[in-house]
């Protein structure tokens, strides 16, 4: 069977070496962790009040016993679920690695459940996670609005990093952090507040600090990132 299926030999008695067995859990608790990740964002970005994503339209599935206009993250909830049960099975796999002398009298038998449970529950969170990948519905509109929620305030860092070689980084830091503060406090927008400090308007025209606030001009190295995952994906 061993042949068969392409699996080693054992080069000596393999009854109290469990490590393999603890391997293939861990592995299965690595994958399992990594859609409760992507399912755990999926269901914080699915909340009314950003609604930057929705898991696939179903009739009747998801939907509120009390709240018809809800959505709910069934898909979701099924991979942080698979995260938390294949991560303890996993835990009690290492623990039932120490063993007594030469054949185990209990912990083995933790294995006979820990195993297939691992398997299984890993299987249906990775089911999943195709079915809610597969369909997921992006708003780009909402991520937007969730973008502007602070008036450019998200990327303060950006404005003093652009001010940081006109009038200096501490500087920069200093002014951006007092404008940043009467912004909140709503004595002026984020802009205005700018451009009211002579340092500022001083440095840059309306236009170079205008583009500064908006997030779609401090992306960084994401896009460049995603492009050579995706071109090692490929290969």
């Amino acid at each position: 069977l061993a042949e068969e299926l392409g699996l080693a030999v054992p080069d000596i008695t393999w009854h109290t070496i469990r490590d393999g067995f603890a391997e293939v859990t861990g592995f299965l608790a690595l994958v399992a962790a990594s859609i409760g990740k992507i399912g755990y964002d999926i269901m914080l970005m699915m909340q009314t009040e950003t609604g930057e994503v929705l898991e696939p339209y179903v009739a009747g599935r998801g939907a509120s016993s009390t709240m018809p206009q809800k959505r709910n993250p069934i898909s979701s909830e099924m991979m942080l679920a698979a995260a938390k049960i294949v991560r303890e099975q996993h835990s009690a796999m290492l623990d039932a690695m120490v063993q007594d002398h030469e054949r185990a009298t209990g912990q083995w038998h933790v294995e006979w459940h820990a195993l297939p449970t691992a398997f299984i529950v890993a299987s249906g969170g990775l089911a999943a996670a195709a079915e809610v990948l597969e369909g997921l519905e992006v708003r780009p509109d909402a991520m937007r609005q969730v973008l502007d929620t602070t008036k450019g305030l998200i990327v303060a860092e950006a404005v003093m990093m652009g001010l940081a070689p006109h009038i200096g980084r501490q500087v920069a830091h200093d002014v951006v952090y007092d404008c940043c503060r009467k912004a909140l406090s709503g004595e002026a927008t984020f802009l205005d507040a700018l451009m009211a400090e002579p340092e500022i308007s001083g440095a840059l025209d309306r236009d170079s600090v205008e583009a500064l606030t908006k997030p779609e001009n401090y992306l960084g190295e994401a896009p460049e990132m995603v492009r050579r995952l995706l071109l090692k994906r490929r290969n």
